[in-house]
């Protein structure tokens, strides 16, 4: 198996979890904004689980997630891990109501790809949730120039909304829904930040789509 910088994410799975201990405020506003696209009920699958935060925290059960360490943490965490790639989802056709990516389309050898295996295994109807640093947003802009200094995003590749959301509608998502928080430094804040409909301001954005038939 071979998945983009999952060497960095087992060296140093303990490091990239603990961040999300001493970011809880962007940690927390993150969580708000996927909750309020997220429709409640059905079997969830989280792709790129990680270390599994946000999979407990949206009551998801399943995820896969190709770094071995930080598999292992999220099943700690009581999440069913399956070590995979996002590009080859080891799951039938329609098996899942919905199917969550948060921070993993910029780490993938190939998005669209991806973004073709998640639609597969949501049954239609289904919803694709998707959380992501929008890279058009001020702060987004900060994260692309500063990411060679971080170990984690030093090979992302950050995307644009229109770029994701053009690609769904290549894909026959519909009703696709856009949220948007953390609008300041992660490093400052002192409570969740907002949710707000639309992206462009906040750093961090949650797209809900609909597969079509």
């Amino acid at each position: 198996m071979s998945c983009r910088m999952n060497n960095i994410f087992d060296e140093f799975a303990e490091e990239y979890d603990a961040w999300f201990d001493g970011h809880r405020w962007a940690y927390e506003s993150e969580i708000l904004a996927l909750r309020q696209i997220m429709l409640s009920g059905g079997i969830g699958l989280e792709i790129g689980v990680g270390t599994g935060r946000f999979a407990a925290s949206l009551d998801i059960a399943v995820g896969i997630e190709p770094a071995r360490r930080m598999g292992a943490i999220a099943k700690d965490r009581g999440i069913d891990v399956v070590e995979a790639c996002a590009e080859y989802l080891p799951f039938r056709n329609a098996s899942f109501d919905f199917a969550l990516l948060v921070t993993t389309l910029c780490f993938v050898r190939d998005p669209l790809a991806s973004l073709q295996e998640a639609r597969r295994v949501i049954r239609p109807g289904g919803r694709l949730i998707i959380g992501m640093i929008d890279s058009e947003s001020p702060l987004g802009r900060t994260y692309e120039s500063k990411r060679y200094k971080s170990k984690f995003y030093r090979n992302a590749v950050f995307l644009s909304i229109g770029q994701v959301v053009a690609w769904l509608e290549e894909l026959d998502f519909y009703d696709i829904r856009i949220n948007q928080t953390i609008f300041g430094k992660p490093d400052n804040m002192i409570k969740a930040d907002p949710v707000k409909e639309g992206h462009g301001e906040g750093q961090f954005a949650g797209i809900r789509a609909t597969r079509g038939s």
